[in-house]
């Protein structure tokens, strides 16, 4: 790959992974740019995921730091993510991403428009969980994990819009349990790519020091933001990936 290009890449790569602590989906954006520099798509995958590997635990630091995981709260989540995450990056050779990706913006567009009817979702801290919603969770998280290790386009974003709609979570307590949670996603599923030989280890670790370092900074600023704010930003950037992604697939 030309300098000129891995430059361009290293760039984008640290916006997203800082923007993306808040939002997600930064797959959406850096493995399509992949594409358009001449990587094969499914390395672009692969060695995308192994970025987000880094990221994820760059990203997670400043939140441990300052408790704001609930871990014994997220273990079993953990645990679903591990099983599934591994199933979807070994589909990954056999299954096209572009009618999932529509899947994932019809089911954003929804979970937004449940944030938003329910007003106090993601602001303040519910009580109690019921039996039924926290079933939900782990079936959802499941079937987010397939999705997450098959490709990870907006696998987070989902994931923190169901522990914010379901799970009784502050959007400050979502978006650090989820990247907590990704970081054992992204690392599964990169064993699996890494055995499979769709990594390149080159662009690889240029980008993982990018990300990390770009995570752990976006971080430091989320943890300084109210939770009201953070919905903002996450309902805002939800509806416009939701509708980039649906204008592409159109």
């Amino acid at each position: 790959m030309p300098i000129s290009s891995l430059i361009i890449l290293i760039i984008l790569f640290f916006i997203t992974s800082a923007v993306g602590v808040v939002t997600g989906s930064n797959s959406l954006v850096t493995v399509p740019v992949m594409f358009q520099f001449g990587v094969d798509p499914k390395v672009a995958v692969a060695t995308n995921m192994f970025g987000l590997t880094f990221m994820s635990i760059g990203a997670t630091i400043p939140f441990l730091r300052g408790n704001v995981i609930d871990k014994k709260k997220i273990s079993p989540l953990i645990l679903i993510t591990m099983i599934s995450s591994a199933l979807g990056a070994i589909l990954v050779i056999y299954i096209t991403p572009a009618n999932i990706k529509l899947l994932v913006s019809i089911a954003m567009i929804a979970v937004t428009i449940f944030t938003l009817v329910k007003r106090d979702s993601g602001i303040a801290k519910a009580a109690e969980v019921s039996t039924n919603a926290t079933i939900l969770t782990y079936i959802l998280t499941f079937a987010l994990g397939i999705y997450g290790g098959l490709y990870s386009g907006g696998y987070v974003t989902m994931l923190t819009a169901v522990l914010v709609a379901f799970f009784g979570m502050t959007f400050t307590e979502s978006v650090a349990s989820t990247k907590l949670i990704n970081v054992f996603s992204s690392l599964i599923a990169s064993a699996i790519f890494m055995w499979q030989g769709l990594v390149d280890y080159k662009i690889g670790a240029i980008l993982a020091v990018t990300m990390f370092v770009g995570a752990y900074i976006g971080a430091h600023v989320v943890t300084k933001m109210s939770d009201v704010w953070l919905k903002r930003i996450f309902i805002s950037t939800v509806i416009l990936l939701a509708l980039k992604t649906l204008y592409d697939f159109i």
